[in-house]
């Protein structure tokens, strides 16, 4: 892994969080006419960045690496998807005890 670049664990857990804040985006800001969509999805990536100690070139350098990469990419991608889908389930057994 070159210097510089993002650790796959960290690269995930950074992704999802960008995904999730393009989703916010495009889901809820993009409804409100005030709102400039791509200036609040790049204020959403700074606070993503603030919170993971990292600057944003240190994550699209890392994202090109990569990007360049597939294989790790892929290994990353997965893990996301599977983690996102044992969430997906346990926020539906949450939902289905509760409303027992």
């Amino acid at each position: 892994m070159p210097a510089g670049i993002l650790k796959p664990d960290k690269m995930q857990t950074v992704l999802w969080d960008i995904i999730k804040a393009d989703a916010f985006t495009a889901e809820i800001i993009r409804k409100d006419p005030l709102k400039n969509v791509t200036k609040e999805n790049l204020k959403l990536q700074q606070e993503i960045f603030a919170i993971h100690k990292i600057t944003k070139d240190n994550f699209y350098k890392s994202y090109d690496y990569y990007k360049e990469n597939p294989g790790q990419l892929k290994v990353i991608m997965d893990s996301m998807i599977i983690q996102a889908e044992r969430n997906k389930s346990k926020n539906f057994t949450i939902k289905s005890i509760q409303g027992s």
